[in-house]
């Protein structure tokens, strides 16, 4: 069974990115952005209640602080601090999971935290340490092999490997950095036949035509790519024509 997450809250005050409703009716995890990247308390509270209503798990999707690079941008953040302000972001989102009749499922971090945890340790030590700061033992999404399963998995907490249907890959396995112009693919084609690899072969082919290996449980499509919920949708579709149970790992 393979998990499908997007990004979705990804919105402030009167601007808009993801289109949040139409995504909730593909996926099954969301991923939601808990104010520090994007999101504030009305754009986080509708998405929960469209999350619960339809029965995806909610996520908390954590980042720096970096409201105008969009979590994008690398930072460097005291580990204690870093730790307060993910469990800061983490029960903040918990209270409108409940109030919506749900709960905050798993923890994935955003933007630059996500990539700085693939090989920091002691960014990945304090993402864990914020999640056990928040309360709980939510489980940990993220790329496989990097630092932050690894400490997840130390600190007794469920790690969950992801692929990218519409991200590029190294040969090593990592991210092709946004920095990088193909870092993205947007032809819906090529990501349907990418999500179709990982799902039934559990491989992705890097950017120099190699072929990466990835033993991942969920399945990412970005949000804010274009076309997203479109994309996602035929994702979905050509998954479970082939025979690939589509559900939430939480």
């Amino acid at each position: 069974m393979i998990d499908l997450n997007a990004d979705l809250g990804e919105g402030f005050g009167r601007w808009t990115l993801t289109d949040d409703e139409a995504l909730l009716s593909v996926i099954t995890s969301a991923n939601v952005a808990c104010g520090f990247h994007a999101g504030d308390p009305s754009v986080m509270r509708r998405v929960c209640d469209l999350a619960a209503e339809r029965g995806v798990r909610i996520g908390a999707q954590v980042s720096y602080r970096d409201l105008a690079g969009f979590g994008r941008r690398a930072m460097d953040v005291p580990a204690d601090e870093l730790a307060a302000e993910l469990a800061y972001q983490i029960g903040a989102l918990r209270v409108f999971a409940e109030a919506a009749g749900a709960e905050v499922a798993y923890v994935k971090p955003h933007g630059a935290l996500y990539n700085r945890t693939v090989h920091d340790a002691e960014q990945a030590a304090a993402v864990v340490a914020g999640v056990r700061l928040a309360g709980g033992s939510l489980p940990v999404l993220g790329l496989p092999g990097s630092q932050l399963l690894t400490a997840a998995e130390d600190a007794g907490l469920t790690a969950v490997p992801e692929a990218f249907a519409d991200r590029s890959y190294t040969a090593e396995g990592t991210l092709v950095s946004r920095r990088e112009a193909n870092a993205v693919v947007t032809d819906e084609d090529a990501v349907v036949r990418r999500a179709l690899a990982f799902g039934v072969d559990g491989a992705i082919e890097a950017v120099d035509g190699t072929t990466v290996t990835v033993a991942a449980r969920s399945l990412c499509v970005h949000g804010d790519t274009p076309g997203a919920a479109r994309m996602a949708a035929r994702v979905r579709e050509a998954l479970e024509k082939a025979g690939v149970e589509v559900g939430a790992f939480a």
